[in-house]
């Protein structure tokens, strides 16, 4: 399970930080929010860029299937993608409404996508990587930047 269990402590200090943007907002505090929230994006954008150069590669490697949960997963980032940048321009607005609307659309995508991936893709992960393979790979992980 340390597939599983190093992706989803990065989920979980993902969501913290998105929950902390997301108070700032609402509070107001303009400039904390934008801190917040650049910092979450980071930490997501790093996150992905973990999975789609280092994990989904080995999976897809492993299990020789490149059609199956990572392209869900990839077409998703994007979605993701998508959103932070539509949240980016309404932090800098300062447009509460716009953030607060959107982040509600975040918050079910991130949600669900992360309950595929830690139900199914990294449990699968943990399956058939082999154990020696697994720990490259999370070195592989610890060592890429944004």
């Amino acid at each position: 399970m340390i597939i599983t269990n190093y992706m989803r402590d990065e989920h979980r200090a993902c969501d913290d930080t998105f929950v902390t943007a997301e108070k700032a907002v609402i509070d107001g505090d303009f400039k904390g929010a934008e801190e917040q929230f650049l910092k979450f994006a980071n930490e997501t954008l790093q996150h992905f860029k973990k999975e789609e150069e280092s994990l989904f590669p080995t999976f897809e490697k492993i299990s020789g299937s490149t059609e199956g949960p990572t392209q869900i997963m990839k077409f998703e980032h994007e979605q993701v993608r998508g959103l932070i940048g539509k949240m980016a321009e309404a932090v800098e607005s300062k447009d509460s409404d716009a953030y607060l609307s959107l982040a509600e659309s975040m918050m079910i995508l991130l949600q669900q996508h992360n309950m595929k991936e830690e139900q199914m893709l990294y449990a699968m992960c943990d399956r058939v990587i082999p154990q020696d393979v697994k720990e490259q790979t999370l070195e592989s992980m610890r060592a890429i930047e944004l």
